[in-house]
């Protein structure tokens, strides 16, 4: 299934504020119980807190950093710089935005927060995990102002090993407020003063980490996206996006920092650290199936990690086949340890221990774990009220994420009805991404409206075009129906 993106919601509710679309939306709010207003007592608190940060005694105002997100974002946990060292390696600094500067263990906020857990992300308007005044005010690492932040610093090799980690508490200013956009076009088209020095550094050391990244067996799924979009006559619509160049790279750096803080607390035996199953046997040879269905050779010297690099999302056979590899990476949970590490701690996809640390604005865990690691890199013991929390973390975590995740999908399963409503008894072409021959059905991708559905129907051909009849769409209930065309 493709990943699903929502846009800002301003250019949403600038293009689209009818009350068919806010009763949808709100229903589905209420159905899937979403968090709504904060109470006022959390106001409250964000309020004082955000009056009176708590802010370090280091001063790394100096350092050039810069957010790449997209556009509009105001919750900016990230801000970055790269250096080039004498000896033809690299210094990262990225700075993580602070939020127990801010919030206290057991405060109105704090107490919310474990609530929510994470971020909800709507089209017209999102849940956010911490009340605005702090997640896109104080908190967050909005150019030109000062701000408390977890400042890592790593250390690379020229080849982009690492070397060396740590983080410390430090007050940043970030310089620039990028789009994903802006930074690959101010990559591919300097202008006459040149590349901005960290995004040309970041073109060399994206690149250097995938190739690691291949070398340790990891490997990401360059999926396009599946994005909820403002219609020229208003409503919403669905198109699909291919990931940038330089939105890897970025990724590159968030899981690079991941990994050393998950490598941090493994050592010290104490944290939480994101999970994920390696890969059954049995799952393996169903892709290999797939494989030989689709038509794609798949040489039995080439390991998974390679086989799915070598795909190309732009030919349907092989965007059918990235689709089925979907299923490889599934089951992500959280593990959580103080005095001895489980076995399963590593996450597969990523072929290496990670712990989520740079989102702390739109996730809980990350505050824990950022925690963590800044004690560990003082030589002081781990908070009381980190450690205590740390059991607990896994399941609520789990509860947030399912939440999120079937208001995402709940969200584009509406849209996908109300954009085909009006077109029931057409006939759309699509690829077969997924045959069920036992319950005689299978998925099909449309490309434009960019929609996947179930489609009935015996015989379908996986990873090839075919002639889809829509039969039903139904708003309320978030479903469409297509049957092949014979």
């Amino acid at each position: 299934m493709p990943a699903t993106k929502f846009g800002l919601p301003a250019a949403f509710l600038q293009a689209s504020a009818t009350a068919d679309v806010t009763h949808g939306l709100d229903r589905i709010r209420t159905e899937l119980q979403v968090p709504d207003s904060f109470p006022p007592e959390v106001l409250a608190a964000a309020e004082r807190a955000a009056a009176a940060p708590r802010l370090p005694d280091l001063d790394r105002t100096d350092l050039e950093l810069l957010t790449i997100d997209p556009p509009g974002s105001k919750d900016l946990d990230q801000a970055l710089h790269i250096a080039a060292r004498p000896d033809g390696g690299f210094t990262v600094s990225y700075a993580i935005a602070d939020v127990a500067a801010f919030v206290s263990p057991g405060d109105p906020v704090d107490l919310e927060a474990h609530r929510r857990g994470e971020t909800f992300y709507g089209p017209d308007a999102r849940s956010p995990l911490h009340p605005p005044v702090l997640s896109e005010g104080a908190a967050s690492l909005l150019p030109g102002q000062e701000r408390p932040a977890l400042l890592w610093t790593v250390q690379l090799d020229a080849r982009g090993r690492t070397t060396d980690a740590e983080v410390v508490r430090a007050r940043v200013r970030s310089r620039e407020q990028l789009t994903y956009e802006q930074a690959q076009d101010d990559i591919d088209h300097p202008g006459a003063g040149g590349t901005r020095p960290t995004l040309a550094l970041l073109a060399v050391v994206g690149p250097l980490r995938e190739q690691r990244e291949r070398e340790r067996g990891g490997v990401s799924l360059q999926i396009p996206e599946q994005e909820v979009v403002p219609a020229a006559t208003g409503g919403y619509d669905l198109t699909y996006r291919a990931l940038l160049p330089v939105e890897g790279w970025n990724a590159q750096i968030s899981l690079l920092t991941g990994m050393a803080a998950a490598h941090l607390m493994i050592y010290a035996r104490v944290g939480i650290v994101r999970t994920m199953p390696p890969a059954t046997n049995a799952s393996l040879r169903r892709l290999h199936v797939v494989a030989r269905a689709l038509g794609i050779r798949w040489p039995a010297e080439l390991d998974y990690p390679e086989f799915v690099r070598s795909l190309d999302a732009s030919r349907p056979a092989e965007a059918a086949m990235l689709n089925a590899c979907t299923v490889l990476f599934r089951g992500a949970g959280y593990a959580a340890f103080d005095g001895s590490v489980p076995e399963d701690a590593e996450h597969a996809a990523i072929a290496s221990d990670y712990s989520h640390v740079t989102a702390p604005l739109r996730r809980l865990v990350d505050r824990y774990a950022g925690e963590v690691c800044v004690a560990l890199c003082a030589g002081t013991p781990v908070p009381a009220w980190v450690r205590e929390a740390l059991p607990g973390l896994p399941a609520e975590m789990a509860r947030a994420d399912q939440a999120a995740h079937r208001y995402e999908r709940a969200v584009v399963d509406w849209v996908e009805a109300c954009v085909l409503e009006r077109r029931v008894g057409e006939t759309f072409t699509g690829t077969v991404v997924e045959v069920e021959p036992e319950k005689h059905r299978g998925t099909v991708v449309i490309k434009d409206p960019a929609v996947e559905a179930r489609v009935q129907g015996d015989g379908l051909p996986l990873g090839h075009e075919v002639q889809v009849r829509l039969t039903s769409a139904d708003p309320e209930a978030g479903k469409v129906t297509f049957e092949a065309v014979v």
